[in-house]
């Protein structure tokens, strides 16, 4: 018993940190960077002093949920890199990509904006350009991707699916992997027309005018 102790302790506080980051990010992602540090307690289901000794100031805690997202970006993208198939790596890295970035729900550009000295953010978005270049470079070698298409079109798709609005996050993250889906389409060099993951309802109901044909007129 005294033996195996200490490891249940780590391990413990381990599965504890774990609860509190995936508590924030969720709260910060919905609710912003201001919600009280024992709300996220509350969520974690841990005590506000377990939250303390993990994260003893709100800015190591938001810095930690904010790193944990950076690096899912970068893995994202890393993961394309090691696909043995280039357009399948690069197809890979788009749908992981429009997911967290759906998923976000501006945590991080509030993040950047409340800490802007946090970390060295010039680097990072350097690092992460650099392989998403590369990753277009290999998929554009395969002759399946748009001789065309540029890394700022990359980060156009990115700006765009971060202005999807929906009723509910799982909303948001169906027309979000619809997007990812039809950006995809649009990236072959040529497109093939295959099925669509389903479409949340974004907006309320309306009848579409019918197409008439030529030649028709108004009764």
């Amino acid at each position: 018993m005294t033996v195996r102790l200490p490891h249940t302790l780590r391990s413990d506080a381990r599965d504890n940190r774990e609860r509190i980051l995936d508590a924030a990010r969720a709260v910060f992602a919905t609710n912003g960077l201001n919600v009280p540090l024992r709300e996220i307690a509350r969520r974690a289901e841990v005590g506000p002093a377990t939250v303390y000794r993990h994260f003893p100031t709100k800015e190591m805690l938001v810095t930690e949920a904010f790193t944990d997202q950076m690096l899912a970006c970068q893995s994202a993208v890393d993961e394309g890199l090691a696909d043995p198939d280039p357009w399948h790596g690069f197809c890979h890295a788009v749908e992981k990509l429009c997911e967290l970035h759906a998923r976000d729900q501006g945590f991080t550009a509030a993040f950047m904006s409340t800490f802007p000295h946090a970390m060295d953010f010039a680097a990072i978005r350097t690092s992460s350009l650099t392989s998403a270049a590369e990753l277009t470079r290999r998929a554009k070698d395969t002759g399946r991707l748009r001789p065309d298409i540029v890394l700022d079109d990359l980060i156009l798709m990115i700006m765009a699916n971060s202005g999807i609005h929906a009723s509910t996050p799982s909303a948001r993250l169906m027309a979000s992997r619809r997007f990812a889906a039809l950006m995809i389409q649009a990236f072959q060099a040529s497109p093939v027309s295959s099925p669509l993951p389903p479409v949340p309802r974004l907006t309320p109901a309306v009848s579409m005018p019918r197409h008439k044909p030529p030649g028709e007129t108004h009764q």
